[in-house]
């Protein structure tokens, strides 16, 4: 009797999650697995079928110039937007944590940039950037004097640009996990530590930050994952320019797969996205579990 409950109870969770899985196969595994085929054959046109082709799409992508440099970019655009975003997050949540005068309207002013929609964002940020009308040139030339900037147009700023829109925008959402995350903490961690006669930063070194390792796992893992996705932006900033300055990898692939057409070869970019991903997302965890067991 008691058996055939527990395999009641198997089908009936099998049951429940069966909607999902099947979302799940059909819009993550199975498309994963077409894109990874299709990166052996060749764009199929007109009358035209694909055609195995072994690995030539990988050779092209390898002795491709612009692939190299959006790859770099995009790193570079990780690099000046994780680390940034994650020290400000915290920074603001610990602010926003502890007792001060309208508490709960600066935690909405943080969190307001994540709520406004991508295309909104690069509007107000493309306003700000305009050469001569925009905000920082009225700002600029009023106190400084200074002559107009085409911070999107030139190639030594534009992917700079891109990555203050990028911080302004995700710094408050990290900043709601790790508010939450300092919210779990038990206060009699920090006070049994002052009767020690710790200081503030003995206390956030020693206590706060090793406990918020967890929350920085699963917050790293997402600003990875957003650095390398982000299209939005650029399409309202730059396009992509100029002369691919500012463009990012994913960008690539779209301008790749649906403006010229090279449907096999934007998969096998694709493959080569998937596959970093996959690499700093693993590499994270088991530098941040590391971490965690040594604390």
């Amino acid at each position: 009797m008691q058996t055939l409950r527990l395999k009641r109870d198997w089908i009936y969770g099998w049951l429940l999650l069966l909607p999902a899985l099947v979302f799940l196969f059909a819009f993550t595994h199975i498309p994963a697995v077409t894109t990874l085929l299709n990166s052996f054959f060749s764009t199929p046109r007109g009358r035209r079928p694909a055609k195995f082709i072994g690995l030539d799409n990988y050779d092209r992508m390898i002795n491709d110039a612009v692939f190299w440099k959006v790859l770099w970019n995009n790193l570079w655009f990780a690099i000046g937007t994780i680390p940034v975003s994650v020290a400000l997050a915290i920074v603001m949540a610990l602010w926003v944590n502890d007792k001060l005068a309208g508490r709960s309207f600066v935690r909405m002013a943080y969190f307001t940039p994540t709520v406004l929609p991508l295309i909104a964002v690069a509007n107000i940020w493309l306003f700000f950037y305009t050469p001569g009308f925009g905000l920082f040139d009225q700002i600029t030339g009023f106190l400084f004097g200074w002559p107009a900037s085409n911070y999107l147009g030139n190639p030594e700023t534009a992917l700079n640009a891109i990555i203050v829109v990028t911080v302004w925008k995700e710094a408050g959402f990290f900043m709601i996990f790790y508010l939450a995350a300092l919210q779990a903490i038990p206060v009699s961690l920090k006070e049994a530590a002052q009767i020690e006669g710790a200081g503030r930063w003995t206390i956030f070194w020693r206590i706060t930050f090793p406990l918020l390792m967890p929350t920085t796992l699963f917050v790293c893992v997402n600003a990875v994952i957003n650095s390398f996705r982000l299209v939005d932006h650029i399409f309202i900033l730059t396009d992509g320019g100029p002369d691919n300055a500012s463009a990012l990898l994913l960008f690539y692939i779209y301008e790749v797969a649906f403006r010229f057409w090279e449907t096999a070869y934007g998969a096998t970019l694709t493959v080569a996205l998937l596959v970093l991903l996959s690499l700093l997302a693993i590499g994270q965890f088991f530098f941040f579990d590391r971490k965690v067991h040594y604390k």
